[in-house]
C-alpha cells in the first residue's frame, strides 16, 4: 500500500520538532505532513481548544486520505495523547498504523496536577524560563536538532489549557480501540514511562521501542533511532496489501 505520514507535535513546540524526520521522509520519497495545533508555532496568537486540535488532526488526516493514500499516523508527547484519542474515536477515518512517540502516560491525577504547577512556576519565572529551557536542550541534544523544538517558538500561554484538555480524555477506552499495527516509543529515562505497562495490557498487539540513554525528546535526541522506527512501521504498511490491511479504530 502507498502510505502518507501525518506528524502531530507535543506541547509548546511546533511542526519545526519533526525537522530531522520530515528529511528523512522526504529523501525516502514518503509523502508527509506536520500539523500545526492551535495556540503553537504559526497558530501562537489562537487559543487551545481540544475541539480545535481533534479538527487540525482529522483535517490533516483526511486530507492524506483523500489523495488515496493510507495514513500513518504519529503522535509524540501530548500530541501522542491526542492521537490515541483521535485514532481510537469511532468515527475517525481508518489508520494504517500508528506511532505514539514519548506518550505512555494516562494524564490525571496527582501527576497531571504537578505537572501544571510546575509549568506554572515555570511561565512565572522571568522570560517564562525559557534560559533553563535552552540550557537543557543545550545540553542534551545534538547541534543537528537543538534549534529544531523551538524554531516556531514556545507556546507558553496554551500550555496549561492543554495539560486540562488532557484530562478529560477516556485515553483507557481509546486505547482498547487501536486495531491498527501501533508502536509505541520512548526514551530510557522518558518520565512518561510511567504507565508503560497499561499501554501494552491494552494494546497487546502494540511493539514498544525503547531507545537507549535518550530523555522524553527521542525524535531530536535519537533522530536516526526513530528514523529507524519509522522505516520499521513503513516498510511493514507498504508489504502490507491493501484489502488486507486492518483498518481503524
Amino acid at each position: 500500500m502507498a502510505v502518507r505520514v501525518v506528524l502531530v507535535h507535543g506541547i509548546r513546540t511546533s511542526a519545526t520538532m519533526w525537522r530531522s524526520q520530515i528529511a528523512y521522509l522526504e529523501e525516502r520519497g514518503t509523502p508527509v505532513s506536520a500539523v500545526e495545533l492551535p495556540g503553537h508555532g504559526s497558530r501562537m496568537d489562537e487559543v487551545f481548544t481540544l475541539d480545535e486540535a481533534m479538527r487540525t488532526t482529522d483535517d490533516a488526516v483526511r486530507t492524506a486520505s483523500a489523495l488515496g493514500d493510507d495514513v500513518l499516523l504519529v503522535g509524540h508527547s501530548m500530541g501522542g495523547l491526542l492521537s490515541v484519542a483521535y485514532a481510537g474515536a469511532h468515527d475517525a477515518p481508518p489508520l494504517a498504523g500508528f506511532i505514539g512517540a514519548s506518550c505512555t502516560a494516562l494524564p490525571r491525577g496527582a501527576g497531571l496536577a504537578a505537572y501544571r504547577l510546575l509549568a506554572g512556576a515555570f511561565n512565572s519565572l522571568p522570560d517564562r524560563g525559557l534560559w533553563v529551557t535552552d540550557r537543557v536542550l543545550s545540553a542534551t541534544l545534538s547541534a543537528e536538532t537543538r534549534d529544531d523544538f523551538g524554531a516556531g517558538g514556545f507556546a507558553f500561554a496554551a500550555q496549561d489549557a492543554a495539560l486540562r484538555s488532557l484530562s478529560v480524555l477516556d485515553l483507557l477506552q481509546d486505547l482498547r480501540r487501536l486495531s491498527m499495527p501501533t508502536w509505541f516509543v520512548n526514551g530510557q529515562y522518558d518520565q512518561l514511562r510511567v504507565h508503560e505497562r497499561t499501554f501494552q495490557e491494552l494494546v497487546p498487539h502494540a511493539e514498544l521501542i525503547v531507545a537507549p540513554r535518550t530523555s522524553h525528546l527521542v525524535t531530536a535526541m535519537r533522530p536516526r533511532v526513530f528514523n529507524a522506527v519509522l522505516e520499521l512501521a513503513l516498510a511493514t504498511l507498504e508489504s502490507t496489501p491493501r484489502d488486507s490491511a486492518p483498518q481503524g479504530s
